[in-house]
């Protein structure tokens, strides 16, 4: 009577077997905190298949390697940015956009994004180019055009600054610092960087 009692309670308590794209958001989950923990080298499939409790074939049914199932896992995780800011000056403008950036920089998906820049080869690292580009480079150049053209037509910017020079410092600045001098990109680095490089960079030269 106790044992069918037991059984009863912990078919109740039991959670329910998760499958198809329930399952798939949790390895995927699970791969983004490996990434963003142990880095690219530390990953792999069973410590995934251990973090999203569930097989190591259940994985590998889905992702025959691991650069297959870090791939999904960026694609999913990384935070998407569908307008810049409009707050009436460039200056202010980007200062909001290199907080958005820093934000994602730090957070779950971009450490698992930079374990991954950091760490793989060249070879390896040619599989994530459209990840990265798609999902980072592109988006990143799209919403510093907008600001840069729109300050360019409020005549706060100097007319030849929309180009990819320009478009490429806030990026590379940041990723650099980040890396080479461990900076976390406090909201007073980043006034510094935009006061000192940017508005300079950008402000129109004299008649």
């Amino acid at each position: 009577m106790v044992t069918s009692r037991w059984t009863a309670a912990s078919a109740q308590t039991a959670s329910p077997r998760r499958r198809g794209v329930v399952l798939e958001r949790a390895i995927l989950d699970a791969a983004l905190e490996q990434l963003s923990t142990v880095g690219w080298n530390g990953l792999t499939m069973e410590g995934v298949a251990a973090g999203a409790q569930t097989g190591k074939a259940a994985v590998y049914r889905r992702w025959p390697s691991k650069e297959d199932l870090v791939a999904d896992a960026l694609r999913a995780g990384l935070p998407t940015f569908e307008s810049a800011p409009d707050l009436g000056g460039v200056r202010e403008d980007l200062l909001e956009l290199c907080g958005q950036a820093r934000d994602a920089m730090f957070s779950r998906p971009g450490f698992a994004l930079r374990s991954v820049i950091h760490e793989c080869d060249s070879l390896q690292a040619e599989r994530f180019h459209g990840v990265i580009f798609d999902g980072v480079v592109e988006p990143t150049i799209r919403l510093l055009r907008e600001v840069i053209t729109r300050g360019i037509e409020r005549g706060e910017v100097r007319a030849d600054a929309a180009n990819g020079y320009v478009f490429d410092a806030i990026p590379a600045i940041m990723m650099y610092r980040s890396k080479m001098c461990g900076s976390e990109w406090n909201d007073r680095d980043i006034e510094e960087m935009i006061d000192q490089l940017m508005v300079p960079l950008l402000r129109p030269t004299g008649p």
